[in-house]
């Protein structure tokens, strides 16, 4: 019996315990039904807005739009006023309607911590599109600043979603908000849109 308890003793010392789980969830990001407008300037005197949208289970999607080009905040941001940095791509560009969410899941905690969206950026030909996925770090108010972590290009490059969530996975624990840069995967033969952040 000793020799009993002791074995089952070593099984459960051995057993994981709330063992970490990483999954991906989807949210739907359609301006038109997911989305509120907050600031905008009066009819005629500029073409910008700021709208915030529903993220996965309660978590704020903000999205700044100014001159065909915008910005995307994912989580709760550090401040209140909501003067987020600006990062986008430096040509015209707009976004896809599906947020990936990467997900850890501890017992009974779920929480996430990274996204990833397709972006259709404008080239020097009309009609010329490249698309590419940024990776971005969920904010968490004051605890994690959110921000781009990298980009992978997905033109021409059938192992682009792979690439992301290893990026999104590996990349987003480590990565310093405003300090580092974002990290960049290209494709051969497809020219990488420039990428940039303003502090507000």
């Amino acid at each position: 019996m000793r020799y009993l308890l002791s074995g089952l003793i070593l099984i459960i010392a051995s057993m994981p315990v709330n063992a970490e789980e990483v999954y991906s969830a989807y949210t739907d990001l359609v301006p038109e039904k997911d989305c509120a407008v907050f600031a905008a300037p009066p009819p005629g005197e500029g073409d910008w807005y700021k709208m915030i949208c529903a993220g996965w289970r309660g978590y704020p999607v903000q999205i700044d739009y100014s001159d065909v080009r915008a910005s995307a905040y994912f989580g709760f941001p550090r401040s209140s006023d909501l003067a987020l940095p600006w990062e986008s791509f430096v040509a015209f560009n707009t976004f896809g309607k599906t947020i990936e969410w990467r997900i850890r899941r501890q017992g009974n905690r779920e929480e996430p911590y990274a996204t990833i969206l397709r972006w259709f950026v404008g080239g020097a030909d009309e009609g010329d599109t490249t698309e590419v996925l940024v990776v971005e770090r969920v904010g968490w108010h004051h605890f994690r600043e959110g921000c781009a972590v990298g980009l992978v290009v997905a033109t021409g490059n059938p192992d682009a979603n792979a690439m992301a969530r290893k990026m999104a996975d590996e990349e987003t624990p480590r990565f310093a908000c405003g300090a580092d840069q974002p990290l960049v995967v290209g494709a051969d033969g497809v020219h990488t849109p420039e990428f940039s952040r303003v502090e507000p």
